[in-house]
């Protein structure tokens, strides 16, 4: 709750959905492969804002609370370390599973709008987005002039609820208006690319965690984003090397977060589904290995941190 109050979260996440929208709405020039080219943009746009997000979130609930003292005032109480750092953790998690949440129905959403060159803007769909979306900052502003609660949470719940609801209703409908069958046009494969960038988000919230035990937020930035740029290159850098028996290629490829695994946007397009949910369990596995190691860094620099 206290990340989903941060006024940046609310931000992100509004501004993040927004500009997935607008990917689909202009007339692109791709040759028929408009609704590619908007998926694979969509995509990239959720990871990127979960990259944001997990930094931010990070360092105000982690290297913020050290700097003011809470975390001091907290661990006073017979409260452990390693408690602390994992509860901080699990927190975040769920904050980038709730922004992901909504990330997923915008991008089945937009793989509706999408058009090629023959096709035009879904105006139907986009103005019940629009109205969605302010009718949830409508319901924040009510409760907290009305009911005195905190404005920045009812709103990003509002927003979760709206968005919802607005892609149900959109979804009973075409772009002309008729009524159709439910979610006709909607590319289902999209969820599980989206849970895949998912666990690629904890792995960088784990990160960002570790970070902040001894960083703010600009140098957690700097590392989170060499890292993030380093791991998309990994398997060209250290990969090859590995396979032809170089031992620190190996350790190197091995540390270093492979974000490639996490990109299901370029299989999409093979007409291929019954490997994608296999693929995901074992992603999973590896996120889920790769997350404890971090988590442990974490603890480890926590540990002996002067936090007077």
């Amino acid at each position: 709750m206290e990340l989903v109050r941060q006024p940046v979260f609310l931000l992100l996440m509004t501004g993040v959905v927004c500009f997935e929208v607008f990917l689909a709405t202009p007339y692109y020039f791709a040759f028929g492969d408009e609704p590619k080219l908007v998926k694979n943009s969509v995509l990239a746009v959720m990871l990127l804002g979960g990259l944001l997000s997990a930094v931010l979130s990070a360092s105000a609930s982690v290297a913020r609370e050290i700097r003011s003292g809470t975390a001091l005032a907290v661990l006073s109480k017979p409260v452990g370390r390693a408690q602390f750092m994992l509860a901080k953790y699990t927190g975040l998690a769920l904050a980038l599973t709730l922004l992901t949440f909504v990330n997923t129905v915008v991008a089945l959403l937009t793989s509706r709008m999408a058009f090629d060159a023959y096709g035009g803007t879904d105006t139907l769909a986009l103005g019940i987005f629009a109205g969605g979306l302010l009718l949830a900052y409508l319901i924040g502003g009510f409760s907290n002039f009305f009911l005195r609660r905190p404005f920045v949470s009812d709103a990003v719940f509002a927003v979760v609820l709206m968005i919802t609801a607005a892609f149900v209703i959109i979804n009973f409908f075409d772009k002309e208006g008729n009524t159709q069958a439910f979610a006709a046009g909607v590319d289902w494969r999209l969820i599980p690319a989206s849970l895949l960038i998912l666990f690629a988000l904890w792995i960088l919230a784990g990160l960002a965690v570790a970070c902040s035990t001894r960083l703010e937020m600009i140098p957690t930035l700097a590392i989170c984003s060499a890292l993030f740029l380093l791991g998309l290159m990994s398997q060209y850098f250290f990969s090859e090397k590995a396979l032809a028996g170089s031992w620190w290629a190996s350790v190197l490829y091995t540390v270093t977060p492979n974000w490639q695994l996490f990109w299901l946007a370029d299989a999409l397009e093979t007409g291929k589904t019954d490997y994608y949910w296999g693929y995901v369990g074992r992603a999973l596995g590896y996120a889920l290995c790769y997350t404890g190691a971090l988590l442990a860094l974490a603890v480890a620099l926590f540990e002996d941190r002067e936090l007077n």
